[in-house]
């Protein structure tokens, strides 16, 4: 069958139910991919997803870490991604020899780790969050316990204003909201001066600071619906203005741009690999699939059941 005829939605919606396969979209793939999905959603909505599918096959459109998640959470089923080479910046910022070096440096620091890491990491790691749930899970804690939080500076220093507490970081970040320009925001402002500023957590504290409202991209976005304003402006990943759009046709969302004024926009190129024709690739051939060493997926499980069991205590 030559693929220029064929209806590509059409086709991969068939085969999903023919091999009883559920599509998982992040909110920062292109909007034809979040349209495709069975469901989309951030980090921890897309793991709990995950943990309670009944399908067969997962096909996760986002970026390794998450497959390598709903692997690790679901052995027993197939786990696909449409590229394989959809990395991370933020997991790639910590390379698991020496996250587990500077984990055995501080014996009596609880290990905190956020999602955007590999399962080797995952593995040294007492508690995965999310953008979503880490404050309050960090605030379940004892006020002095000695907590190590990794990778995300930009996240963790967040937290750690908002909490009181301190924690011992380590020093990565996000290449897409590590870039976003307190100038280029206050320009904006200038230009709507009535509009709301949303900003993820994993910015600079600079930026966080420009903030009405600092969240996940699910936080965001519920306050983009649930609010009264008609114009905001966005520091996060652009894919998720496909969302809010789509939910609020009459409001205005203007992205924030990066400091580089060589790139108009902030879009994770990772994300941006996942396109429907791989899609469809993917679900025919059934490959690439996401394979993760056994050792390592015992202990990597073990601290995303407690985030999501804590999560579930919490009501999150």
């Amino acid at each position: 069958m030559n693929k220029e005829s064929v209806d590509l939605k059409a086709e991969i919606r068939r085969m999903c139910q023919e091999k009883n396969a559920i599509i998982l979209g992040h909110y920062y793939t292109d909007g034809v991919i979040q349209d495709i999905a069975d469901f989309i959603g951030d980090s921890l909505a897309l793991a709990q997803k995950a943990a309670k599918t009944d399908a067969d096959i997962i096909v996760m459109c986002g970026v390794h870490f998450m497959g390598e998640t709903c692997k690790v959470l679901c052995p027993e089923k197939k786990v696909l991604v449409p590229d394989m080479a959809a990395g991370c910046s933020l997991a790639d910022s910590c390379p698991a020899d020496e996250f587990a070096k500077f984990v055995g440096e501080h014996p009596d620091h609880t290990v905190i780790s956020y999602v955007n890491t590999t399962a080797a990491v995952k593995a040294v790691t007492d508690i995965v969050v999310t953008s979503s749930n880490a404050r309050q899970i960090v605030e379940s804690l004892p006020k002095d316990e000695k907590i190590i939080f990794g990778p995300d500076r930009n996240l963790g220093s967040y937290i750690n204003s908002i909490t009181g507490r301190n924690m011992l970081l380590w020093d990565g970040a996000c290449h897409v909201h590590n870039r976003f320009s307190v100038e280029k925001i206050l320009e904006l402002k200038q230009q709507y001066p009535g509009a709301k500023v949303l900003v993820h957590p994993e910015c600079k504290g600079a930026v966080a600071k420009l903030g009405d409202v600092v969240g996940s991209t699910a936080a965001l976005l519920k306050y983009a619906v649930t609010q009264p304003e008609n114009e905001f402006i966005v520091a996060t990943e652009s894919g998720i203005l496909h969302e809010m759009q789509k939910k609020c046709p009459q409001k205005t969302f203007i992205p924030a741009p990066p400091d580089d004024s060589t790139c108009g926009c902030n879009e994770c190129s990772f994300m941006k690999l996942n396109t429907l024709e791989k899609l469809y690739e993917c679900l025919k051939n059934e490959t690439p699939e996401i394979i993760v060493d056994e050792a390592i997926a015992k202990e990597a499980v073990k601290p995303i059941q407690r985030m999501l069991d804590i999560s579930a205590k919490l009501g999150l």
